[in-house]
């Protein structure tokens, strides 16, 4: 799991809600609509206009772009 100190503002991330251990992933954005500074980060859940509390879900892995420098990176190894 991402600790919540790790996460990075405006990306996508597979993460699983706390309240219902059994729900499967889902693909989350950590969205800084509300403003710019970590606590007033929200999860923008795909599909629908929710914005819930980082606090409420897990974070699994952060979702790269294929386009970016890290995916290159890896792609080249």
């Amino acid at each position: 799991m991402i600790p919540l100190t790790k996460l990075e503002p405006d990306c996508f991330y597979w993460a699983t809600p706390k309240a219902d251990r059994g729900a499967k992933a889902q693909v989350v954005q950590l969205s800084t609509i509300f403003g710019a500074e970590p606590e007033y980060w929200t999860v923008a859940c795909l599909g629908s206009d929710e914005h819930r509390m980082p606090t409420d879900f897990e974070f699994i892995a952060r979702i790269v772009p294929p386009s970016s420098r890290f995916a290159m990176d890896v792609a080249a190894e």
